[in-house]
């Protein structure tokens, strides 16, 4: 019996670095590999916030809308939450479009793959006056992108850390 539970062990103790390293190792098959995804992540960060920075247009506000899925929820440090991709525009329309532009800031994008959902984007950006091109504050986001009927839409938007540019 002592034996036997020594075998145990030793096969436990053996079998603990083959199941670490087969969970560390990156899966293959249809999730498309860590640049593929930051690739098409960040063309959607770019086309997306186009049509925001663009939104006085009615076809370039119905392009943003287009990436939003009808029960968005979007969170926002300074203005609360909002509840649904309808209350969305109807802000977005209201205070953002024909004002400001959202900027990406170089360098600060991330994304992290969600498995058999899609994926999160984190990084910085900054907002500027269109009128004077003048900065006037930054601020942290995290979009939830979700890979649904084979296009990709945006569940989640978390906009946090706001502070003013001097």
């Amino acid at each position: 019996m002592k034996r036997l539970a020594t075998l145990a062990c030793a096969a436990l103790v053996l079998a603990v670095p083959m199941v670490i390293a087969a969970a560390a190792t990156p899966s293959t098959g249809d999730a498309p590999d860590q640049q593929s995804l930051f690739s098409t992540v960040s063309k959607l960060d770019a086309d997306f916030f186009d049509a925001f920075n663009h939104c006085a247009s009615p076809d370039q506000l119905q392009k943003h809308a287009n990436y939003l899925v009808p029960n968005l929820e979007f969170y926002h440090d300074k203005g609360g939450v909002t509840w649904s991709r309808r209350d969305y525009l109807a802000n977005t329309k209201n205070h953002v479009c024909g004002q400001f532009r959202r900027e990406l800031i170089a360098g600060s994008l991330q994304v992290f793959p969600i498995k058999d959902y899609g994926a999160i984007e984190q990084g910085k950006q900054k907002f500027c006056w269109l009128k004077s091109g003048k900065c006037f504050g930054e601020a942290q986001f995290l979009v939830l992108w979700h890979h649904l009927d084979n296009r990709w839409v945006i569940t989640r938007v978390f906009s946090y850390g706001h502070l003013p540019i001097e």
